[in-house]
């Protein structure tokens, strides 16, 4: 491996047996093969998703459905490559960023790009994210929403504490299984009408002025900050296997299962909408309108049953962000991305502070915000471009470098990846007036 990877990282090679190394590898196997992809899949079912699916669903009925689907095999693509970087080299996104990156100047690029995109953009979300949960449960209960957000701020402060990735995937996998099944559930109760739907996901139309539409779904579920995630985490999963192969095929089971549920919830609360006000000519500018839309036919259980879906899903990306960034900043800057280390807990609690400050004070960090579009814009066709460098140097993947079918999807979503970040960043400095 190369003489400039950071001294934290592992350097046992996959399939080395150490002490004890056979024993937990066979605990590791009693385990259902899943948890990274179900928190990547957390990480994007958040308000903002949830709310421009309603959005979408009442506007275009299901036209826009093939997009979820191509953000969702885009998302597979690029996170099944980072998940076998992180397998096979026993680096993170961060770090593997710097071992490709020689020059100073490159590797100061790319911390801007990062900090800017994932650190003070993953914080201003934060805030939004935080304020979103805690509205999902002062609407039902009635409580000061200054104080829900304290109490849901020292739950997710509490979580990330611990360092501990198991707790971590049970908690936000136990999420994403609410908020499918409330979804799933009130999408039965609607019956929008299949067909139209299948039409929808299969066959691509853009319906005039939903070109914006079209980008924020692709937007909310292809995410950077996701990619330097699922480096670290498949390898708190499964780096310990004794066989790499089976590591390998665990990884990308769980990816492509897990992001594809993720998917499905999206599709599903589309569809949700869909039914219950598209079809009855009833307009969406909030997610709170899908409440009252579903008062006819849930009666009195309509607010709770938004709020626990809305819960879960700001929950988990409250949680994501942080962790995301603690994950990214610290590879990136070279520094341990264990999360129990100084570093990353300094990372992670800065943008669990800031994003707690916005939520509390209701601070609108627009100009934050726009520079964080920006650097997310430029940063993810960079990173895709860089995934597709480094999963084809024999240097540093061996044997599971990129094969010619994932080359060509990846140059294919690269493209595409391009020509978004283009479009976004022209729209977001006013060139197409």
């Amino acid at each position: 491996m190369p003489e400039s990877r950071p001294p934290e990282v592992s350097t046992v090679p996959p399939g080395t047996a150490g002490p004890d190394r056979g024993r937990e590898a066979t605990g590791r196997r009693r385990r259902l093969p899943f948890g990274p992809g179900l928190i990547i899949a957390a990480s994007f079912i958040g308000p903002g998703t949830i709310t421009t699916s309603i959005v979408t669903g009442a506007s275009y009925g299901f036209t826009l459905a093939w997009a979820v689907v191509f953000s969702v095999l885009a998302t597979i693509v690029l996170q099944e490559m980072t998940g076998r970087l992180g397998l096979a080299t026993r680096l993170s996104l961060g770090e593997a960023l710097r071992v490709v990156f020689e020059s100073t100047a490159a590797r100061a690029v790319m911390v801007v790009l990062v900090v800017a995109a994932i650190g003070v953009g993953g914080a201003s979300y934060a805030g939004g994210d935080t304020t979103g949960t805690a509205l999902a449960l002062t609407t039902v209960t009635g409580l000061d929403v200054r104080v829900v957000v304290v109490g849901i701020l020292l739950l997710i402060g509490a979580l990330l504490w611990t360092g501990s990735y198991k707790a971590i995937e049970v908690v936000l996998t136990a999420m994403v299984v609410i908020l499918g099944l409330i979804f799933l559930v009130t999408a039965i109760v609607v019956r929008p009408p299949i067909g139209e739907m299948l039409r929808g996901m299969f066959v691509p139309t853009v319906p005039a002025g939903a070109l914006l539409t079209t980008i924020a779904l692709i937007g909310t579920t292809v995410v950077p900050y996701n990619l330097f995630l699922q480096s670290s985490l498949v390898q708190e999963k499964w780096g310990r296997d004794v066989d790499p192969d089976l590591a390998m095929r665990r990884s990308r089971t769980d990816t492509v299962v897990s992001i594809s549920v993720g998917g499905l919830i999206t599709l599903v609360v589309m569809a949700t909408a869909f039914g219950a006000m598209f079809l009855r000519g009833m307009t969406a500018e909030t997610g709170q309108d899908l409440t009252r839309a579903l008062e006819p036919l849930l009666g009195p259980a309509a607010p709770w049953v938004f709020a626990v879906g809305l819960f879960a899903a700001g929950f988990t990306s409250a949680v994501a962000g942080p962790l995301g960034a603690a994950y990214a900043i610290s590879g990136t800057i070279g520094r341990s991305t264990d999360l129990r280390s100084t570093p990353a807990r300094i990372i992670w609690i800065s943008v669990l502070v800031v994003g707690g400050v916005i939520a509390l004070t209701g601070f609108n960090p627009v100009q934050i915000i726009v520079v964080a579009q920006a650097a997310n814009g430029l940063l993810l066709p960079v990173v895709a471009i860089f995934l597709m460098i480094v999963m084809n140097s024999s240097r540093l993947m061996g044997r599971y470098r990129n094969g010619p079918v994932a080359n060509v999807l990846g140059a294919l979503i690269c493209l595409v990846v391009t020509g978004l970040a283009a479009y976004q960043l022209t729209d977001l400095f006013g060139f197409w007036g």
